[in-house]
């Protein structure tokens, strides 16, 4: 009988060819820890979500024989404190089940319970557009035309319109790439939802239908589920929020390893002092940069009262208009205006500043002192 039973339910892998098969009910009765390691570690290393996880990122150890040395152990004392290894002795399983129980259960269940903790709403939104594509009458499988029996993975499923011919011709990934980015991008819906009301929806089931029906018009070809997935998600403002601890409790902590701590990068008051004092020293340098430009004219007023003006209109104010136009408004040539701003960056070019704040305090403090200068001529002018 479960010879039978054993030959029925040989697993096997999407090419439909049989998947190897550990002696797990040899290697349970003598407790052989480490053969049973070996096997996990065969396990999770053929594992179609242990490659797609170790190409997200999730796995980041390196070389043939230990990059998924972690992932083993973490599922075999996941299975030692439940006392599945008992289990499967006690109940009599097969070699056959025993592998599909770990494979298909166990290892996926963490797998899956990983990418919900580490992607939360890329999960969420993937399993509703999965959802969505089956059981809307907008879409139909194109995969198994012809054969309604076929079976595929949902992720290989092709899936299009309701509405197209069977026969639809299919684009390549690259080409409905490109193709989706004419989608417009979808607004966020941040309305909380959950047992909880601590994640927001991003989207309703009715909005998102909408948005799969641009998607496939875009790119006018049946998809894969897991492509279809990837354009619809691309036009939606998913935040995937993962915490991480950057410090220990303390109790469970490594003694070895060398404690972490956030650098402060806030001023210490020292620093903000200083700062404070070559501000001040700063705005001091207005009175002998203005000094230093009517020496540059010989002290003539009326050649500093043009300069002040330069200053104004071509370096303080925004808003003044080209060379030309300041030239003109003055009632002086162009000439004469490059001339003036000659003098005025060779001046400029003479300050020396310590930071960026300094030369705003600077800027700051020489804009009022001219702009005071400026008020006070209109004044006299029509005085």
């Amino acid at each position: 009988m479960n010879s039978t039973k054993q030959k029925e339910r040989i697993p096997r892998n999407a090419q439909g060819r049989q998947i190897k098969i550990g002696k797990w009910n040899d290697i349970l009765k003598v407790s052989d820890v480490n053969q049973i390691w070996l096997e996990l570690h065969r396990i999770v290393s053929s594992h179609p979500l242990v490659r797609a996880s170790k190409r997200a990122g999730f796995l980041v150890e390196e070389g043939k024989y230990n990059a998924y040395t972690d992932l083993t152990q973490e599922l075999f004392v996941a299975l030692l404190s439940k006392d599945r290894f008992q289990h499967y002795v006690d109940t009599g399983m097969t070699d056959s089940e025993v592998e599909i129980e770990i494979s298909q259960i166990e290892l996926t269940n963490m797998l899956t319970a990983e990418l919900r903790k580490r992607y939360p709403e890329s999960y969420r939104l993937a399993r509703r557009v999965s959802t969505l594509v089956q059981t809307s009458k907008t879409f139909k499988r194109f995969d198994n035309v012809g054969n309604p029996e076929a079976h595929r993975k949902l992720a290989d499923r092709l899936y299009g319109l309701s509405s197209w011919n069977p026969e639809k011709m299919r684009r390549d990934v690259q080409e409905m790439d490109e193709r989706v980015k004419v989608v417009s991008f979808q607004s966020r819906d941040t309305r909380m939802v959950g047992c909880t009301g601590d994640a927001q929806i991003v989207i309703s089931n009715v909005e998102l239908e909408k948005l799969i029906i641009r998607v496939l018009k875009a790119i006018d070809s049946p998809v894969d589920v897991r492509s279809l997935r990837g354009f619809v998600m691309s036009r939606l403002p998913i935040m995937d929020i993962h915490l991480v601890p950057v410090g220990g409790s303390g109790e469970s902590e490594d003694d070895d390893r060398a404690p972490f701590e956030i650098a402060d990068s806030r001023e210490t008051p020292e620093e903000d002092l200083f700062r404070h004092e070559g501000e001040m020293e700063a705005i001091g340098f207005v009175d002998n940069f203005l000094e230093s430009l009517n020496k540059s004219v010989r002290g003539k007023a009326k050649q500093y009262e043009r300069m002040i003006n330069v200053l104004w209109h071509c370096y303080l104010i925004s808003d003044s208009g080209t060379q030309l136009e300041v030239a003109e408004m003055l009632g002086v040539s162009d000439s004469l205006v490059s001339d003036y701003r000659k003098r005025i960056e060779a001046n400029l070019q003479q300050l020396s500043f310590d930071g960026v704040n300094e030369a705003r305090q600077f800027e700051k403090a020489l804009k009022q002192k001219v702009r005071e200068m400026i008020d006070v001529e209109k004044s006299a002018a029509v005085a």
